[in-house]
């Protein structure tokens, strides 16, 4: 197999902070790489440099053996290097065939939509894609913009595809028909990689595993030799235990009752419709569904940040005393009422922490109502902020000089199940606790979790990973369209019947 792209020595620095340190690396046409290595080893980083968007202070890239300069991602694309990003980035008001073609010149400055829905089609049965090219973006699932993101790189002449994260909120059943039409492309001569935390995935996917550690190329290792734990070994650089413990609470209590709970956006659409459900103290409840299908909303009307319809019952059952109505109480109003209540939203900036503010300070919010004057005490809140960054492994300069929009992703979300955490709740509800984070640190989360469990603590986990999920998780409810499709014991269902589920194709508790 020829090279389709090399890297020569790059290195890539933020200020005194070095984020790549002289990698080399190699991809073949016809090979589908995957790239591993933990929160802040650099993949991000060196793909953006490959892609267009940053540009490296040494070294070089080759492309089909000839050394090349990429200023932009345009410059990449002309090279026929497309990468695919974790969010999307299409336009929901244009259809699948205007988001393909947006930014580009027509003949004579027209385009022929007739003969680019037609280029779309060849382009959708060539690789086994189900694409319709007039269907517009809001009406499409996450699969289907997935589906439209690389259709969109296909059609500007890609031969090169990076796919960050692409999985990350597929069902078994999308995901399995991605790598089909991965496997396709590769049988196509495309070289490409794939970004993924999921080891399981890169086992199956991949003829090459490279692993990047602390910014520094480690190595490779062809597939059909490795398997989790020499991969989460190497990228880690010590034995880890990869055994997700599911010790049985003897003691389970009521601890949340929600009965027949809609909910509508501001425009009127029902996210839930009718969701009936109990959490319990000493078990893990976890939430599985395609992404949108209610798991937010779910968790915001728990936490009083939502407006419920009539009907709708929410009810906290403290040890041993009578239960109190959450409905029409907002987040402060739950607090000063005694419920010890966590919540680690889906939006860490949006609604967990304040980005300009350091990790004390993010702790403080928390407490800051709690104090007996008018002076604001940082004593207890830099105790709990130490213990965090020293549990969890938080990588920052300080706790009280850098703002925490400083730090990476995971170590953000570090921060913010830490915080949850260190305030004892009875109830602790997490969305998406491990998005971002590399494995070891994942399963740090996993153990927290099962030790608050273990601790009487109803423990609500919205996930993304379903064979975490049937790992980790005490029961399973599953939405589909903002309704309960099922309520299941994970210990007796399987992956793909719990897919079914989110796709509604089945049914029962």
């Amino acid at each position: 197999m020829s090279i389709a792209i090399e890297v020569k020595n790059i290195t890539k620095r933020f200020g005194s902070v070095v984020a790549n340190s002289n990698i080399s690396f190699s991809l073949s046409n016809g090979e589908i790489v995957a790239l591993l290595g933990e929160n802040g080893s650099g993949k991000t980083t060196l793909m953006n440099m490959v892609s267009g968007i940053y540009r490296p202070d040494e070294g070089q890239i080759f492309v089909d053996g000839k050394e090349v300069e990429i200023h932009s991602p345009k410059d990449a694309i002309n090279l026929k290097i497309g990468m695919i990003h974790q969010h999307f980035k299409l336009v929901d008001i244009f259809s699948a065939a205007e988001n393909i073609i947006l930014g580009l010149e027509g003949d004579k400055g027209k385009l022929n939509m007739q003969k680019v829905n037609k280029d779309v089609k060849e382009i959708a049965s060539k690789y086994g894609f189900d694409i319709d090219p007039n269907k517009k973006i809001y009406d499409m699932s996450i699969s289907e913009k997935q589906t439209v993101e690389i259709v969109k790189v296909l059609y500007r002449g890609a031969d090169i595809l990076i796919l960050d994260e692409p999985t990350a909120v597929l069902t078994p059943q999308e995901t399995s028909k991605l790598f089909a039409i991965m496997k396709n492309m590769k049988q196509d001569n495309k070289a490409i990689i794939i970004i993924t935390h999921k080891l399981n995935e890169v086992l199956e996917v991949s003829d090459r595993v490279a692993i990047l550690r602390k910014g520094e190329y480690i190595g490779d290792m062809e597939t059909k030799k490795a398997s989790q734990q020499s991969l989460t070994d190497m990228m880690v650089g010590k034995a880890v235990s990869l055994n997700i413990d599911r010790p049985t609470s003897e003691n389970k209590v009521e601890r949340i009752k929600v009965e027949h709970l809609t909910v509508k956006n501001a425009e009127g659409v029902k996210m839930l419709s009718g969701v009936t459900f109990s959490a319990n103290g000493g078990e893990i409840l976890g939430i599985a569904g395609i992404a949108g299908s209610g798991q937010k909303e779910l968790l915001e009307s728990i936490a009083g940040l939502q407006h419920l319809e009539d009907g709708s019952k929410i009810s906290y059952i403290p040890v041993d005393e009578k239960e109190i109505n959450l409905v029409g109480l907002d987040p402060l109003e739950i607090l000063n009422q005694g419920i010890l209540l966590s919540f680690v939203p889906e939006d860490r900036f949006g609604m967990g922490l304040v980005g300009s503010m350091n990790i004390t300070q993010n702790i403080m919010l928390r407490s800051y109502n709690k104090g007996k004057s008018p002076m604001v005490d940082f004593n207890e809140p830099k105790k709990i902020a130490t213990k965090i960054v020293n549990d969890l492994e938080v990588v920052t300069p300080d706790i009280d000089k850098t703002p925490i929009r400083r730090l990476s992703g995971g170590n953000v979300q570090k921060v913010l199940v830490g915080r949850e955490i260190e305030f004892n709740p009875r109830v602790l509800m997490t969305a998406y606790a491990v998005r971002g984070l590399d494995i070891n640190t994942s399963y740090t989360i996993y153990n927290l979790l099962t030790a608050q469990k273990m601790k009487g603590v109803a423990v609500i986990y919205v996930g993304e990973d379903l064979d975490v999920l049937l790992e980790l998780c005490d029961r399973i409810l599953v939405l589909c369209g903002g309704e309960v499709s099922g309520i299941v014991d994970a210990k007796s269902i399987t992956k793909e019947e719990v897919g079914l589920l989110m796709t509604k194709v089945g049914g029962g508790k």
